[in-house]
């Protein structure tokens, strides 16, 4: 029986390389993105498509979740709050949107309960998450045992987040390594045209390309 996993890909440089580092394991891949009423919705979604295609995946589920925009708190669902554009800060920052991952995963373990997937995979980056909670390795642990409690007995679902101790500039490197196409990828918390070059998004992946010494294929606004 072939092993199947699902996959939350946003459409970003990290989710991308965590599916093709699933997908080099043998899964078959059941990819899935949530619509949440951020910013760049529109070319997440496009950049969504092209990678789930792009790893071949056997489904793929579209979710919409709008009640983030109602619950606001976040400069990526509330547009009166500014993207801060200054660089990193100490502490959570405004761009951290309350407890998606924790959302994200609960919808994940139903669906992966449903294709009877083994595993949820994760672009998490615990390093380099500018201070995002559910990021953590202790709370993926911990969501882990709360989604095998949750689901049937014989549902045994893995929280496998292979970039989690990784720097932006080792994942540059691995997705080079492996052959992920990063011009198919958005990370741009701002724009959907081109990347702003100036949020924390950007600058965090601008600087992995810059210290892995490779080039961006993505087009960006300040460069």
């Amino acid at each position: 029986m072939n092993k199947k996993a699902v996959c939350i890909i946003s459409g970003g440089m990290d989710s991308a390389t965590a599916g093709k580092i699933t997908k080099d394991l043998g899964f078959e891949i059941v990819a899935v993105h949530f619509n949440y009423s951020q910013r760049t919705e529109t070319k997440e979604l496009e950049a969504f498509r092209e990678v789930a295609s792009s790893l071949g995946a056997v489904n793929s589920y579209e979710i919409n979740l709008p009640f983030f925009g109602e619950i606001g708190a976040s400069a990526l669902t509330d547009k009166n709050i500014a993207v801060p554009t200054g660089g990193l800060t100490e502490g959570v920052p405004i761009t951290y949107v309350p407890f998606r991952n924790g959302i994200f995963l609960s919808i994940a373990t139903a669906i992966a309960e449903k294709e009877n997937c083994s595993m949820i995979v994760i672009g998490a980056v615990e390093e380099d998450s500018s201070g995002y909670p559910d990021c953590r390795e202790e709370f993926l642990y911990s969501f882990e045992r709360s989604s095998n409690l949750g689901t049937k007995e014989d549902t045994k679902i893995k929280i496998f987040a292979p970039l989690l101790h990784l720097t932006k500039e080792q994942i540059v490197k691995k997705a080079h390594e492996i052959g992920v196409d990063l011009s198919l990828t958005w990370s741009c918390y701002s724009n959907e045209d081109e990347a702003c070059g100036v949020c924390d998004s950007c600058r965090l992946r601008l600087k992995g390309f810059e210290q892995a010494g490779l080039k961006d294929p993505i087009k960006y606004a300040s460069l």
